[in-house]
């Protein structure tokens, strides 16, 4: 029998919270006013980016997700597409995080408020001066949750989410990583890793730490290696639909391939404007909240 559990990176989504492309990047003065100052590679094409994320959309309805559309909120700026960063999703509830970018402070209150409205639990938040983002924030099973220790997410914030936590019986594991491109860059643990099943995950070793490598394999992971050509295209960000069912964007294909070599049925989608011009993927695109697995 399936059991139906927020804690999980891999079984089939049930149930999702998403930010439109519309409601997000508003209109094209919104976008020229604030592109630059969140470091986007370039001003998102407002109508390429509603085409794009229809389609994207599209595919979350086709595999059976149910959706939840968060509104458009005056107090947020176009980075607000990337719903993963504000929230944690647990089978106790919701976590309200902190963001560490500055320019992203109001989008836990703005998701909070929406979780609100459709009546779901929250479990509690990361306050000042904890800081914590979603994209660190990735579950290895149903009791482990891995979290990075970056510029966007801090130990006081990851203390703060093991208070909330380890009470309920899950464990908390920090994963400090790199320096990498520094502060202004947007390097979560989900640039580097992406569990697509219970026993295979997408990663991305050059930046990945030894210890936190090596304790993937002894948990009994299966790698799959993302090229180095292949990682500014975000290709290990991957979104699993069901277990080894992912969605990635267009145009990695040797990682493509290698995880068809695994078993995977991949389904990619065009994401030029929505996320690869803002560092953010599918999973960045995401709030889940309920698996089947």
């Amino acid at each position: 029998m399936s059991n139906r559990t927020a804690h999980s990176e891999y079984g089939t989504l049930e149930s999702v919270f998403i930010k439109r492309a519309a409601d997000a990047f508003v209109n094209d003065d919104h976008l020229s006013n604030t592109w630059q100052e969140l470091n986007y590679l370039g001003k998102p094409d407002l109508k390429i980016a509603n085409q794009e994320y229809e389609s994207f959309e599209d595919v979350l309805k086709k595999n059976g997700a149910r959706i939840f559309h968060l509104p458009q909120n005056t107090n947020v700026n176009m980075d607000s597409i990337y719903c993963r960063d504000a929230s944690i999703a647990t089978d106790f509830g919701m976590i309200i995080c902190n963001m560490g970018k500055v320019g992203r402070r109001n989008e836990p209150a703005a998701e909070r408020s929406a979780y609100d409205k459709e009546g779901i639990t929250i479990l509690g938040e990361i306050k000042s001066p904890g800081t914590i983002e979603g994209g660190d924030v990735a579950w290895l099973d149903t009791k482990t949750i891995a979290v990075g220790l970056t510029y966007r997410t801090n130990r006081e914030g990851i203390d703060q989410l093991k208070n909330l936590l380890e009470p309920n019986g899950i464990n908390v594991i920090g994963v400090p990583l790199p320096h990498y491109k520094g502060p202004s860059d947007v390097f979560h643990l989900m640039s580097i890793l992406s569990p697509v099943d219970k026993d295979l995950a997408v990663v991305y070793s050059p930046l990945m730490p030894i210890s936190f490598r090596n304790d993937l394999l002894n948990r009994g992971f299966k790698l799959v290696e993302v090229p180095d050509n292949e990682f500014d295209s975000m290709g290990c960000n991957v979104l699993a639909l069901a277990s080894r069912v992912c969605l990635m964007v267009k145009g990695n294909h040797e990682t493509k391939s290698r995880l068809e070599a695994q078993g995977c049925k991949v389904i990619e989608y065009q994401g030029q404007e929505i996320s690869v011009k803002g560092g953010g993927g599918p999973t960045c695109l995401t709030r889940p909240i309920w698996r089947k697995v």
